[in-house]
Parts: structure tokens; sequence; C-alpha cells
């Protein structure tokens, strides 16, 4: 009743009769149901429900309410610690946000901070909670996993230094969502049970030819084992998609009864260029590495500049020169500043009068910082019928325009697939933000038709975001290479809400090496000169309308 404001003296009533019940001295389904009324602290009405409750097991206001309040509030609910009602109400009606990864984004975004009752010490406990939450369920953000991955790895190889331990399967992949960390080992069984077993881990599965663990931090720990001379076999086994090692051992040569020396040695003996392990995953990537055309992998350092960023001047929280001034000492060339545009309230979004000082800051910066360079850039919102945030004259001002769809995320496909062809078919978009909206672990993204939305892309001279957040990771990786033969261009940009958020541009390479992604293709590698002449296209495409 709360979370929905309704009348406060109403929902109080209930809290008392709650308190009232909790500390009575006997069970209340023991109790004559014509006393229950006269009960101090209940009285009639409420006496009515708790009837209801217990001649039926349920309760018909409160289904009622359940039925109207989305499923996700709910779970914040039951299950975030330092949120009540109030501010879970605010989340919904005031934030709209609907899930409890949405919060966990906002709470990344600093956008709580700039509703009422919210400050950073409840951002922070809020965001804490929730991760720890999310901790609960064995599956984890390829950045959240990351650091503890590599530590335990380093522990092994400190710990068992007659054995070997090689790290395999989706971790060295570099997927997205990560579920387990896997070891291909030459340890016995009873030795890996003797150390984890007396270090208080639990085994979750195990047979003749594997073993798995859990301990206090829920990670799924899982080793494969095998002698030194099948330790090569057994990690090319372990390294690749099942489209990928099914070709393979179709078509080529991997033979169980070679005592091979290492990975490399298996592509040599079928003459294909080494393949990393990132990069095993279609039967495509296997045709082009047999022709030595498999292109190199773009790495962090051909980041040439931050597209794709926010300030204080919405819901970032560091400000517009301390965003410049830290990617300049990087060594990078320029930052786009696109902070969020005048239908995204809930984020400060720019009106008019604002992106007219912010461009006047900008300027200013710009005297001070050459040869770094701040350009002009706004994330439009993608409204409902498709069209862009501001009048085309506002949109002139600025050197490029980031469209995202950040609001009625829950739509059919066509709808989707209208905002978007419209967005695109507007000549001031310049790149198209966080494809589907998808927050991994969170939330799915809406429908859409990813090769319809490629044409347009390339029929539009669009460029398409590699949303680099690893949250988002959108567009997804297994569309970066249709997108590719079209002709279309990536971005990977870190949609950064503070400096910390530049690294983010490392979890878009890392999904990016998976694709045929080269620097030349990808926009954020541009160099100042190129990025210059990019934005003179985006302006005569823009002038040709």
């Amino acid at each position: 009743m709360d979370i929905h404001g309704e009348n406060s003296f109403k929902s109080k009533s209930y809290s008392i009769a709650a308190f009232t019940i909790e500390n009575l001295p006997q069970e209340l389904s023991s109790v004559d149901r014509n006393k229950i009324a006269a009960i101090k602290g209940i009285g009639d009405s409420v006496a009515n429900k708790i009837v209801e409750q217990l001649d039926t097991e349920s309760l018909s206001i409160l289904d009622e309410y359940i039925s109207k309040t989305p499923p996700g509030i709910i779970e914040m609910l039951q299950n975030i610690k330092g949120l009540g009602p109030k501010k879970i109400a605010t989340v919904w009606k005031e934030m709209e946000i609907e899930t409890v990864g949405e919060l966990l984004y906002a709470c990344n975004e600093n956008r709580l901070t700039l509703f009422k009752g919210f400050g950073e010490k409840t951002q922070l406990s809020i965001k804490n909670s929730i991760e720890f939450y999310f901790s609960t369920f064995g599956n984890y953000l390829y950045a959240q996993i990351e650091t503890y991955a590599m530590s335990f790895d380093k522990m092994l190889q400190a710990q068992f230094k007659n054995e070997q331990f090689v790290m395999v399967g989706d971790f060295k992949r570099q997927l997205n969502i990560i579920d387990k960390i896997e070891w291909v080992t030459t340890s016995t069984k009873k030795t890996l049970v003797d150390f984890f077993v007396t270090n208080h881990y639990k085994i979750q599965t195990e047979d003749e030819m594997h073993i798995s663990f859990k301990g206090a931090e829920n990670v799924l720990l899982q080793f494969y084992l095998t002698n030194k001379t099948k330790l090569a076999y057994q990690q090319f086994l372990k390294n690749g998609s099942k489209e990928f090692l099914s070709y393979w051992q179709n078509n080529l040569i991997l033979d169980i009864n070679k005592n091979y020396q290492n990975e490399e040695e298996i592509f040599a003996i079928n003459q294909v260029d080494f393949i990393p392990i990132y990069k095993r995953e279609t039967i495509n990537t296997i045709e082009l590495a047999k022709n030595n055309l498999l292109p190199k992998s773009i790495n962090t350092n051909d980041i040439k500049g931050i597209i794709h960023c926010h300030s204080r001047w919405s819901d970032g929280s560091n400000s517009l020169a301390e965003m410049a001034y830290a990617a300049k000492e990087k060594g990078l060339e320029y930052l786009v500043i696109s902070d969020h545009s005048k239908t995204a309230f809930y984020a400060q979004g720019l009106q008019v009068e604002r992106v007219i000082a912010q461009q006047q800051e900008i300027e200013e910066l710009n005297k001070k910082l050459a040869p770094f360079k701040i350009f002009k850039s706004i994330e439009s919102d993608i409204l409902n019928d498709g069209s862009l945030d501001y009048e085309n004259e506002i949109l002139q001002t600025f050197d490029i325009v980031i469209a995202s769809v950040h609001s009625n995320l829950s739509m059919p496909e066509d709808k989707a697939m209208m905002r978007l062809i419209n967005a695109i078919e507007n000549p001031y978009t310049s790149i198209l933000g966080h494809l589907t909206g998808r927050l991994l672990l969170s939330r799915n993204g809406y429908p859409i038709d990813h090769e319809k939305i490629i044409d347009a892309c390339a029929y539009n001279n669009v460029v398409i975001e590699l949303n680099a957040h690893p949250r988002r990771l959108d567009i997804d990786w297994k569309w970066i290479d249709k997108a590719l033969d079209k002709g279309v261009l990536i971005s990977i940009n870190p949609d950064a809400h503070n400096i910390e958020g530049f690294d983010d541009c490392k979890y878009g390479v890392l999904v990016a090496q998976k694709t045929l992604l080269t620097p030349e293709k990808n926009l954020s590698s541009f160099s100042l000169e190129q990025f210059e002449n990019f934005i003179v296209q985006q302006h005569l495409k823009r002038n040709s309308h």
C-alpha cells in the first residue's frame, strides 16, 4: 500500500495489526473468530481480513496489489537491504526502474543521488546490497569475476608447484557471462580433495575425469583431470565453442593418441594459423585461418578517443573539465561528451539553455587543452515515435548525435523496430547507442530484427555502438561480423559516468576480439584527424536532406 501511495492512515492500521499479531501469546488460529476484532490494535475491518486469511489461506486485497506491481519491485522489497516501501516507490514511480538489475545500473550511473532521500551513502549501501544478492545466484559478468579468477589461478600455480594448472573454458573465451572457472590439471583428484576440503570448499560434482568445488564466494571451480602427455589435447577440447570443435573434429586432424606439446602444434599440423582462444567460436574463423586471412585482433591501446560519456551536466559524477583532463592524461586524443537529452528528466537531461551553456564550456576548455579536443555531442533519447529529442536547429549544434532508447523498453518487436528505424533514418543520427537496451543478468533487451537494423545503418551511414559497460556489451558480439560485412562501422564506447568508467573500454575490446573487428573499422580507434573527417561526412549527410 505504501509503494502504491495509498492512504498512510489505512496502511498504518495494517502495520499495527501485524505488530499486534506477532506479539500475541497464542496462535491467532486458536482464537474465537468473533473475538478477533476486540483485540486491541486490530478492529473490525482488519479482523475481516484476518478471518479471510484463516479461511482461504490468501488475502484478496494483497493479491490485488501484487497483480499490479512489477515482479522486480516485489523482488527489491524482499531482497534488497536498505530499501523500504517509500524508497521503492521513488525508484518505481519517479526513476521508472522496475528491476533490481536496472537499479544497480542506475547506482553505477550515480543516478540515485538526484532524488530526494538518496544520498551518496544510501546509493552505495543499495549498490553493495544488490551485488551481494546477485552473488548468491552463481552467474557473474566477466568483469565481476575477472579479479577473482586471475588471483585464484595465481594461487593454484603457487600452491601446486609440482603440478600443472591451465585455465580453460568460458573465462578464457572471454564470454559475457561466466558460471564457472575451469582448469585442465595434472593434479590427482585426491590431492585436490585434500586441499579444497581442508579449506572449507564443498565438492559439487565428480567422476573419473573431473571434479568441481564451491567455497564461500559461491563460484564454481571445475577441474579436468589429465596427464602431462594429454594436457594440450584436453586444453584444445575445452577452449572452443561446440560449433568450432565439431567442425575441427570432423574436417581436420585432432588425434587422441598423439602427445601434442602445446595447442600451437595442433594448428601447425593442420596448416592453420594459430587462432586465439577468444576467437574459437565459428567455422568462418577456421576458414580464414586456413588461408592466412585472420585479421589481427583489436587491443585496448587501439582506442584513441572516448566516445559516449556523461558529466555532472547530467548524471555523471565528475565535471566536464575533470573528464577531459583525465582523458588527456591517459594519452587519448579526444573526448566526445554526450550527456542525456531533455526527455531524460530522471538523469537531469539537458534543456536547450543548458545545451548552449555546456557548449560554451566546451569551447573554453578546448582553448586550454589543444591539441586534445572535446567534441559536442548528446545522447538523444529515441522517443516513442522514433524521433529525436530536440528540434533540428538544436541537433545541428552537435558534432555528432548518439541516439538511444531509454524509456518504454517493454515493447514488441514491431514497435521497437519502428522506433529504431525512424531514428536511424534521421540524418542527425551518427551513432546508434546500446542497440537492444539489455542489461546482462538483469534485463532482456527488447526484441529486434538485427539484420534489418544493420541494413538500415549501412544505408544511412550510421555507426553501431558496442557499449562497453560490462552490464551492457550491446551490440552483442555475435552480430558484429554481420555489420562489418555490410560496411557498418562499430564504435567501442564506455558510456562512462565517471573517470573510472573510461577503463570499461577494455570489456568492449575483450568481446570485440571474438569478432573480426579491426581498429580501422572501430570509430573510437580513429585518430583525431580521422574523427574530424568522420564528423565532416556526418554533417554532409545532414545537409543533403
